[in-house]
């Protein structure tokens, strides 16, 4: 209660401060403010006297900086929008992603999963760390930045109290040593003690960026080392405490989410991740001039005088003006792609009729490891060095090396041991590429393995837009597709571990096709995108429970399975905003449909919208205050193993519908200056409608709880 009345008084008293911060500018740029006198010094008391020598100069830092990301594969820059901006920084922190589209296990930075299967990525070469994709942040979406002055971003997001709130610390720095040259650090800090028991969530980063970027050479550089430790609870024992709890023990006045039983105590997930990422390039090309077109109408207050005399004196006619470019016709790349992870599942506790298989009696703590190391060279002819090269061409091979340790028993042997596999794939690929095509732009890539583990694996995928007008409106299309051929992972075809063990040396390949095609129209803020994929070979960790000797329970067992015949998923999205005034409406409707609900199962329908007003207090706070709610339909949304850290199919013997349960938060976003800060009270309807607010089965979301959020950006 007592944090709600200061966030009360914190919204009340924000237009003051807004005021005082807007007089207090006013007074920095010496204009006459409050209503005193006419500006002269002597009758203005905030205006400093002339001849006051305390009155030292003003030292203006530069507050500009620029951000990208880079392609995983050579290393090429794609330009973004810097990471400060305003408009949904309350929705950061969330663990079902800005518009609530990942199923999560209800604790901040859990486990998650996209509804939504186009958005689902591809499975990674080490499985279990897919779920954390809201924590580890793949190299492709890295922020790179090139800064005037050093750069630091401070953020922190909290909820609740020291025995069960949500904190989270970010610090991002960067700085340049010259125009080519920029070093910098991300540390990334994150505990969620969560509202149920055993369910806490501790995760750190700590990542190292460097880059070089000239005309001929250039290099980036990440290192990042990941900690995470995760407490498993397997789900609340009985729905009910949720969804009827009057006829359980929570509908007792003393009784709390974190008194409701769940399935394990003290157990484990932790995952310990490093990763080396190198890429560098030379080209080779050649200088040529280039027009500067002049179109900068600013002038300095010290130059102002001149050039007014200038153009009543004489007004010359320009001479046209040429700068030095230098134009790359050749680029050859390496790039060097290193991640070492070991993952531990620790069981102190094992519950009784819950597993039904114990293939290791020796330990509590399960661990398998992976060491993958790939390097890439590519050698690329560009586009746009003379006026017939119109795309550009990459040819490149890659070699990916593995090495995977898992526990094995031998009947020589006593106890268990690590036996490692080694695996290694050489691949080939090319690249046709236009990217600076005013009306229409594509890229087609093709890759084939053809030596090592995963030979006869191919992938060839191609997008492409344009730009039209249509009923007088600037509209785009754009439209992807792939076709792919690929083995499923290491750990589909091999694991061991106390309760789960399978070798599954048969499995085919998994033969995927996808087109997917996006009309936008920008001035009435839609877009339509809409597509099919074809899946043969489905692979997924299927649900084998069986039941115990007294036929009551249950017991845990889960295998990977094929599907052999073709299922297919048909998916729209409509995203429409509206405008009027200082009200504003975001809306975007996702309708899928699996032809094998039983395998892969979705929701028809998952629906986000936010609606709020936006506005300025006194002219320099800029304001969001609003609502948004998330919501799906029901659907037998798939299962979560803790001891794989996995997601799976449901026991289709007594599976359960989740879904159909609104969740809706408000929030008042600010910006003031280099200030982002936000108050947003999460899941404000609890209680209300059928009660059913569960993500994953048998793991219910948080309470409702009140969230903080700050983020400020430092020059100096």
């Amino acid at each position: 209660m007592k944090k709600e009345i200061i966030i009360l008084i914190l919204l009340l008293t924000l237009p003051l401060f807004a005021h005082s911060q807007r007089i207090n500018d006013n007074i920095e740029r010496g204009q006459n403010s409050v209503g005193f006198g006419s500006g002269d010094v002597y009758n203005n008391p905030f205006k400093r006297n002339p001849k006051d020598s305390t009155n030292t100069e003003t030292v203006n830092v530069p507050k500009e900086i620029h951000q990208w990301h880079i392609d995983k594969l050579f290393g090429t820059v794609i330009p973004t929008n810097a990471d400060t901006l305003q408009h949904l920084y309350q929705n950061w922190h969330n663990t079902d992603g800005m518009n609530g589209e990942y199923s999560y296990l209800g604790n901040m930075g859990s486990p998650r999963l996209s509804r939504i299967f186009f958005h689902r990525k591809s499975l990674p070469d080490f499985n279990f760390l897919q779920p954390y994709d809201y924590f580890i942040t793949p190299i492709d979406k890295f922020y790179f930045t090139d800064t005037k002055s050093p750069y630091t971003n401070l953020s922190y997001n909290e909820s609740g109290d020291k025995i069960t709130g949500d904190d989270r610390f970010r610090a991002y720095f960067a700085s340049n040593a010259g125009k080519k040259f920029g070093v910098g650090f991300l540390f990334d800090y994150l505990y969620g003690r969560g509202r149920y028991e055993s369910q806490s969530t501790a995760y750190m980063n700590f990542s190292l960026f460097s880059y070089y970027r000239s005309d001929k050479y250039s290099y980036h550089l990440l290192a990042s080392r990941y900690h995470m430790k995760l407490a498993e609870n397997g789900g609340i024992t009985d729905d009910e405490y949720i969804t009827n709890p009057e006829k359980t023990e929570a509908g007792s006045k003393n009784f709390g989410p974190e008194d409701i039983p769940v399935h394990l105590n003290k157990t484990w997930n932790r995952n310990e991740v490093y990763k080396a990422y190198f890429t560098h390039n030379y080209q080779l090309g050649f200088y040529r001039d280039k027009l500067v077109e002049n179109t900068d109408s600013t002038v300095t207050e010290k130059g102002a005088e001149k050039a007014i005399a200038d153009t009543l004196n004489t007004k010359k006619e320009e001479e046209p003006q040429y700068v030095e470019e230098f134009v790359p016709v050749t680029r050859f790349t390496h790039t060097f792609d290193m991640t070492s992870d070991d993952r531990s599942f620790i069981n102190y506790m094992q519950p009784k009729n819950y597993f039904a298989d114990t293939y290791l009696p020796y330990d509590s703590v399960d661990k398998t490891k992976n060491l993958n190391i790939k390097n890439t060279l590519a050698v690329s002819l560009l586009e746009g060095f003379n006026k017939w090269a119109v795309a550009g061409l990459t040819a490149y091979a890659t070699y990916d090396y593995h090495r995977y340790t898992l526990p094995d028993t031998m009947p020589t042997k006593p106890a268990e041991f690590r036996d490692k596999s080694n695996e290694y794939t050489l691949s080939v690929g090319g690249i046709l590429q236009r990217e600076k095509g005013k009306l229409l732009n594509y890229k087609v890539r093709g890759e084939a393995a053809v030596a090592g583990d995963d030979v006869g694996a191919f992938l060839v995928e191609g997008d492409a837009n344009m730009n039209f007008s249509l009923w007088k409106e600037h509209a785009y299309l754009a439209a992807k597709a792939f076709v792919k051929n690929s083995d499923p992972s290491f750990y589909y075809k091999h694991y061991h571990s106390e309760h789960y063990w399978w070798d599954n040396d048969n499995l085919d390949k998994e033969f995927r096709t996808r087109v997917e095609a996006t009309i936008g129209i920008e001035r009435w803020h839609t877009k339509l995108t809409a597509g099919i994929e074809t899946v043969k070979n489905y692979t997924y960790l299927a649900n084998r429970s069986t039941l115990n000797a007294a036929g009551n329970t249950y017991l845990n067992r889960i295998a990977v399975a094929q599907e052999s015949s073709n299922i297919q998923v048909i998916s729209a999205t409509l995203k429409q905003d509206f405008r009027a005034g200082i009200f504003n409406l975001e809306t975007e409707f996702t309708y899928q449909n699996s032809s094998n609900k039983e395998i892969l199962p979705l929701p028809t329908l998952n629906a986000y919208a936010n609606a709020y007003l936006k506005f300025k207090i006194a002219r320099v706070l800029n304001t969001e205050i609003g609502a948004d709610v998330r919501y799906f339909t029901s659907y037998y949304a798939p299962d979560y193993s803790p001891a794989l850290g996995q997601f799976y199919q449901q026991n289709q013997n007594e599976k359960i519908e989740i879904g159909n349960y609104p969740i809706v938060n408000i929030y008042a976003n600010f910006l003031l200056k280099e200030t982002r800060f936000y108050a947003m009270y999460h899941h404000i309807n609890e209680g209300t409608g059928n009660m059913n607010y569960f993500l994953a089965p048998h793991y219910p979301i948080s309470p409702k709880a009140l969230w903080l959020g700050l983020s400020w950006n430092f020059y100096n």
